[in-house]
């Protein structure tokens, strides 16, 4: 997903801020030379893994707290704002959208959308807590001119518990509902398929010939 991410940004931008940077995925792909990376995570234990020199800056914070944004928003204007696979854990992912349209007009995310694990949450009979790619194109659209599409994503397994493993790994499945211990055996015994599948909105400026 990083990797494709990157591909959609045109530009070869001098100075990054990466929201939800991890360990450093987005930062490793670059291939280009830039002046200033800036990746913000709330994860510590990621922020310590991520690749640090004279050029980059990682920042241990949630990035809707209001203190750092008003830090980050002293470092703008920014030539990209990048996200990948963070931003549908915001909690008011409109605000944050428009905070980050202070920072920079050049954005490239990519967000996991609610058809994430859909069956799990038939199966299961919750509600998904992951965003709906319309909506969320709509919001974007209020505040950047910009291209986007829907990829999906298959990652097969031998057997039902280890996909719930790898589920409770990933932190994809994150929420404030959570399974019970008989709901948690009766999905793993009812789930129909051999893969978990993945739906991710890439969203990116246009290009402009």
């Amino acid at each position: 997903m990083g990797t494709y991410l990157l591909s959609k940004v045109i530009s070869k931008p001098k100075k990054i801020l990466d929201l939800g940077c991890g360990t450093g995925d987005i930062n490793k792909k670059i291939d280009w030379c830039y002046d200033t990376f800036i990746g913000v995570d709330s994860a510590l234990g990621m922020c310590e893994k991520h690749p640090i020199n004279s050029n980059v800056l990682v920042i241990n914070s949630n990035f809707e707290d209001k203190n750092f944004q008003k830090k980050i928003q002293k470092k703008a204007p920014f030539d990209l704002v990048i996200s990948s696979s963070a931003l549908q854990w915001a909690d008011d992912i409109e605000k944050l959208i428009k905070f980050t349209s202070k920072l920079s007009q050049n954005i490239a995310f990519s967000i996991f959308t609610c058809n994430t694990f859909a069956d799990i949450y038939n199966v299961s009979g919750l509600k998904t807590f992951l965003p709906n790619a319309k909506e969320l194109v709509s919001i974007v659209e209020k505040y950047f001119d910009v291209e986007h599409e829907i990829k999906t994503y298959r990652l097969e397994f031998e057997d039902n518990i280890s996909k719930f493993r790898y589920i409770k790994k990933s932190g994809v499945s994150g929420g404030k509902q959570k399974l019970t211990v008989g709901q948690t055996k009766k999905l793993i015994q009812n789930y129909p398929h051999t893969y978990l599948e993945f739906e991710v909105l890439f969203i990116y400026n246009k290009k402009k010939y």
